[in-house]
Parts: C-alpha cells; structure tokens; sequence
C-alpha cells in the first residue's frame, strides 16, 4: 500500500468537525489549517474519504509542496516532482484553481500555465516521449499559495463533496449539504431526539439529519474522477469502501424529523429532494408559516438557516421575523435552538442569549452559529427510549 499526503478543504470555522471525521474514520491528521484538514492514507482510503466524509468540499491527494517567490522557481521545482508517480503517460491534466494569499506570485492565469507546463515537461522527461497525448483520465490539480509555499493537490473527488445527488430542485439562497451537516454534528443531536427546522427552502437540515440518523453514506450514489485513476487505485478499493458504507447502513433507524416553511414551492422541492436521497419516509414536510411553530413534545431541537435579509426590501421585515421565532421558540419546553445567520441583529430581535456563537464563512459571506441549548431529558427517559430501539 502507497502512503498518501492528502487535504480536505472545508468551511472556515468548521475543520474540528472534518477532523473528527476522519479519526472517525481511523485516518492519521497531519496538520490543521483555516479551511483545511491534512492527513495521511492509502488507496483505500482516498475511497473511503470520498464516500464517507459528510463535511469536506473534497479529498486532494498532495502531489508537492515547496516555496517559490519567482516564476522560474515555481516551474523548477513544479517540474522536481516525480509526477511518473501519480500520472500516467496519457493522463489529461490541467490546473483547475489556483489561488495566492500573501505571496509573490498573484496571478492565477500565469501560475496555471507555468505549472501545466512543467508537468508536461516532466511527463515527457519520465516516459521518453515528445509529446504528453493527454488522452486518458483526468487528474485536475488544485493549486494553494500562502506566504511563498505553494501546494499541488491532485482533486480525487472532481464534482465539490456537497453534491451529494439528492438537491436537484433548489430555491433561493440554500445552505450547503457540507455546511448544513456540519453544523448538525456541532449540536447534541441524535436520532432519538425530534428535529424541526422552520424555515427548511429545499430541506437539506432535515436530509442530511436523516442520512446521519440512518447512517448513508453521502457519496455512496455519485461519482468521482479517481474512478479513473487505474494506475494509483485498485477497482477493487472502490467496491470495498462502498460495501463497508452499505454494511454500516440502518435502513431501520427511525427519527422525528420535521421541515416546515411558507413557501409551497420550497415544501415542494423538498420532498422531491428527499425522495431521491430515499429519506422521504423519516422528515414530514409541511407548509407552515413560522408563527405556527410549536410542539407538543418535550426536549426537541430547532435546527434552522433563517432569512438573511439578502434583499434591501426584505430586510424591513427581519426585525419581526426574528421576534416571532424568538417568541415560539421561549414557548416551547425544554428545547434547544441552533441556528446560522448572517443577520447582525438576530440575538437582539430573538430577545434570547445564546451560549454560544462561532463564527462560520458561508463562501464569502460571514455568518454566526447560536447555540441556545435546553436542558437535557432526564436520565430515565433516555434510557427508556434506548430500551426500545
């Protein structure tokens, strides 16, 4: 087995969650950045990262790392690489991205051509060609420069890890399935525990609480460019790791998973989205205005992405908005409130003090994560209902 260096981008603000992903999954971190997540693995695990991580934009597997402060650097020791290693002869290869932060080198056109060519240069050098046909698999490279160090990272995964296949009907301003199961695994939730989100657009909080609960993998139903690399990953590592994803599945796991929203078109959507992430049978949509928000049961969670206010004329009306959930939210006992916004003032129209608030980058856009956690069951009604699953 071959040991690889490999990076997981991932929101700013959210790479604990993406780290204890991957120890979950037994793989060794390396390192710890804004954004990113390094750790080591083999073939397999280049499989597994792509089919089980929840949290990761998607699985780079690290062809090298250097510093370069002029252009002549960056093709000399971009062409150092023992890139015969990791493409083949006929391998299609192109920089996908290319972003500088604090660096010398800033223009992205110039860095992709320089690298491409190095590459190209190398490849010829390695298998005693006069041409690179590019005609076979695609390797698409990724390249990072911070402060001079410039990473290549070969992108395993192509289509970003958020699209899990499920969300083809969107609406207006949705959450990511990555952000928006990150964010789960940063409250207490579980499974047995109800979960409301009311204002749930094209339901992916109740989704991917649903896939969580019954254990899916998120990549278990879409593809990946390494498929393509048979001259670094067996076919056979991808049938492992897809039936160690079906044998950790619990088609049986029941949950009380509720999305409500006013929009008829946005309830619409989401039970067409959940349908084809088969989870259509664990969440109960329905059309409901959030001044309607209540529960009859005890220690639930509301799990939400509210308005921002996106829209000079809808900004008027998040004062009253904000109040309203704040309001329902007090009348329900014994639950907990999680929610992201970008809205500078919800905790002053919620009315409420949250426990805490973590700063997360939605994109560009700065949002706040409020944690207003209730009480937790008593002992014994955990227990009784551990006893009957």
């Amino acid at each position: 087995m071959n040991l690889y260096q490999m990076i997981s981008p991932c929101h700013f603000g959210l790479e604990s969650v993406l780290k204890r992903e991957l120890t979950d999954l037994g793989l060794t971190i390396t390192a710890v950045e804004d954004g990113k997540v390094h750790f080591q693995g083999g073939e397999q695990d280049i499989c597994r990262a792509n089919i089980f991580l929840r949290t990761a934009e998607r699985v780079l597997v690290q062809a090298g790392s250097f510093k370069a402060e002029s252009f002549d650097e960056l093709f000399e020791n971009t062409k150092a690489i023992d890139w015969a290693s990791f493409l083949p002869q006929d391998a299609k290869v192109w920089v996908t991205k290319a972003n500088s932060v604090k660096s010398r080198l800033f223009s992205p056109s110039d860095i992709q051509s320089i690298i491409k060519k190095a590459i190209v240069e190398k490849l010829k050098e390695q298998y005693h060609t006069e041409t690179v046909p590019e005609t076979g698999a695609e390797y698409p490279l990724r390249v990072s420069i911070l402060k001079d160090t410039v990473t290549i990272g070969i992108d395993s995964s192509g289509v970003s890890l958020h699209k899990r296949g499920y969300r083809t009907d969107t609406v207006k301003a949705p959450i990511s399935e990555t952000l928006a199961a990150a964010l789960l695994m940063l409250t207490p939730w579980k499974k047995d525990r109800i979960l409301v989100d009311p204002f749930c657009g094209s339901g992916t909080f109740p989704i991917e609480a649903a896939l969580i609960a019954r254990g899916i993998a998120p990549g278990l139903e879409r593809e990946f460019t390494a498929e393509g690399w048979k001259n670094l990953i067996p076919k056979k590592c991808w049938y492992e790791a897809s039936s160690e994803a079906m044998d950790l599945q619990d088609p049986s796991a029941e949950c009380d998973i509720q999305g409500y929203d006013i929009d008829p078109a946005s309830i619409r959507a989401a039970r067409e989205n959940a349908s084809r992430a088969g989870v259509s049978d664990m969440i109960h949509f329905q059309v409901r205005d959030v001044r309607e928000l209540s529960h009859p049961k005890k220690y639930g969670f509301i799990v939400t992405n509210p308005p921002y206010g996106e829209r000079i004329s809808e900004k008027a009306e998040l004062p009253g908005l904000y109040r309203t959930l704040g309001e329902r939210f007090r009348a329900m006992d014994s639950w907990s409130m999680y929610l992201i916004t970008s809205y500078e003032d919800a905790v002053r129209d919620l009315g409420l003090s949250p426990e805490r608030n973590r700063k997360i980058y939605n994109g560009m856009l700065k949002t706040y994560f409020y944690s207003f956690p209730g009480p937790k069951p008593p002992k014994r009604q955990r227990e009784e209902k551990v006893s009957e699953r």
